[in-house]
């Protein structure tokens, strides 16, 4: 593995860890306040964010180094198209397939991508 990958990779990993623990989170608050409908909105919206998320790190980090500049370049534009069509595919599948309610699908996916954002501030304390 490319040495210049390393701390993205990590990055990736500790915003996939806080994403899910997040999702988790806010999925147990809606069950024991507000029932399973509302747990599972939660759910999906943590999925629908944590997927895309996933793939984008992956295509993100897949090349590093300036001999690889411009592979780097079309794998984060290919990353980036990549995660926004697959993230509306999966609210289409979500409102198609399952009994969603939708504020908590939508706070929760706002949350997550939000803690996805603060994840590097958090984790250099």
């Amino acid at each position: 593995m490319n040495q210049l990958v390393k701390p993205g990779r990590k990055l990736a990993r500790q915003q996939l860890v806080v994403s899910l623990l997040v999702t988790l989170s806010l999925s147990l608050v809606m069950y024991f306040y507000w029932g399973f409908s509302y747990a599972q909105s939660a759910l999906a919206g943590g999925v629908i964010c944590i997927i895309p998320n996933v793939v984008f790190a992956y295509k993100a980090f897949k090349y590093a180094g300036a001999s690889s500049s411009e592979k780097v370049m079309d794998s984060f534009y290919s990353g980036e198209k990549l995660k926004l069509g697959l993230t509306a595919f999966l609210f289409a599948l979500a409102f198609k397939f399952l009994v969603i309610v939708p504020v908590p699908l939508f706070v929760t996916y706002f949350v997550v991508v939000i803690s996805s954002l603060l994840t590097p501030i958090l984790f250099k304390l």
